[in-house]
């Protein structure tokens, strides 16, 4: 068995060296990041490190093509190749002839030698090694997109050859949570309500009269200021109904805006609030009118802050189209609900690294006013792996 080590400034680099000098059918024994030069322990340069191989069989084929080539294979010295303790477990350099144990290696080294050589850069296409597949599997159960997944297992397996393969299962976890934290690294408001007139739209069905209660009780028990509801829900069957048993709960009165005309003399009676929340009906969002309908209710020129609410029940595709449709009103920030209704939450990190969009809150019952927390990169990575970030 031929064996070499490579230094270039990437893994693809080191790839190229590899495929040719040893030809497609090399194997990847070892692969590190390593740092060299600098001054004074700064600007030092990073580089991969890859230690490669290939049979005998397989090497006089390769002397054979680059024979052929008029190309010259540099000797190895083979004392200065030490085994080392790597991502894929402790690997010799000089191994038994016909040994189940090594041929079966080989083979999957192989195999993930001739995926990246394909250009089988995603993460579902490469096996790590188990406590790396075990970060990975959870991103592809949680929905996280491939760009994202890609880049953050590409992150965690630099950090993991950091340590020799050493680290546990619960700091690459949280690795993991600053990475993605990284990637939903949206601002926080100094202080959730900059306006007094508080707007809530979405689609039908998302939960915005059970979700509006709550920001409403939130703000009277937590910040014990003086609150009042308007609803421009005239559709839905029972719908206003639905706001009176909140308000008269939560002790606050209610006004009911059929047009803009109603909107202005609620307005005007709610002068002396502190915050005022406003519901609204459901839209079929595919239908733009509908939106532009909202401006024909509500006096957006007023004093005001409109919070989107998006159901995590819903497809990455739909949340995005809705956003677009919404867009014709300044939307502040997003609010998704129904987390009790899902087991997957990538979708919130996916919209939110697309969409560049901030979070107010997340919902997770229907309980007023319990089931709502307030909403941070930190606390949504938290809801998406199961654990605490930091």
């Amino acid at each position: 068995m031929k064996v070499k080590k490579y230094v270039a400034p990437s893994m693809s680099e080191a790839m190229k060296k590899v495929r040719t000098e040893l030809g497609n059918d090399a194997v990847i024994l070892n692969s590190k990041v390593i740092y060299s030069g600098g001054f004074l322990g700064l600007f030092k340069k990073r580089s991969i490190e890859v230690i490669a191989a290939i049979d005998h069989a397989e090497e006089a084929a390769v002397k054979t093509v680059v024979k052929e080539k008029n190309r010259k294979i540099p000797e190895i010295n083979h004392k200065e190749i030490q085994p080392a303790a790597t991502a894929y477990g402790q690997i010799p350099v000089s191994f038994p002839a016909g040994s189940p144990e090594v041929l079966k290696e080989l083979a999957e080294l192989k195999s993930m030698m001739h995926t990246i050589q394909k250009g089988g850069t995603g993460s579902h296409t490469l096996k790590y090694p188990e406590p790396l597949q075990k970060m990975d599997d959870l991103l592809a159960k949680q929905e996280i997109e491939e760009s994202i997944r890609s880049n953050a297992m590409q992150q965690l397996l630099e950090k993991w050859f950091h340590t020799n393969g050493s680290a546990s299962e619960a700091q690459l976890t949280g690795w993991l949570g600053e990475i993605l934290v990284s990637v939903i690294d949206y601002q926080i408001p100094e202080k959730m309500f900059d306006k007094k007139y508080i707007n809530v739209v979405g689609p039908t069905g998302v939960g915005k009269t059970t979700t509006l209660a709550k920001i409403a009780a939130l703000t009277i028990l937590k910040q014990n200021k003086k609150v009042a509801f308007i609803t421009t829900d005239t559709y839905r069957i029972a719908a206003i109904d639905q706001l009176k048993t909140y308000a008269k709960i939560l002790n606050v009165p209610i006004e009911v805006a059929y047009n803009l005309e109603d909107f202005k003399k609620a307005a005007e009676k709610f002068a002396h609030y502190d915050t005022v929340f406003i519901d609204t009906a459901g839209r079929n969002f595919r239908n733009q009118n509908y939106v532009r309908d909202l401006k024909e209710i509500i006096d957006f020129e007023r004093d005001m802050e409109t919070y989107l609410v998006l159901a995590l029940t819903a497809k990455l595709t739909d949340m995005e189209e809705i956003y677009r449709q919404f867009s014709i009103i300044p939307v502040k920030q997003v609010i998704f609900t129904k987390a009790d209704e899902t087991a997957s939450y990538g979708s919130m990190v996916n919209f939110i690294h697309r969409n560049s969009a901030g979070v107010a809150y997340l919902t997770n019952g229907q309980n007023v006013p319990d089931d709502i927390l307030e909403a941070t990169p930190q606390s949504i990575i938290k809801t998406v792996l199961g654990v605490e970030t930091t």
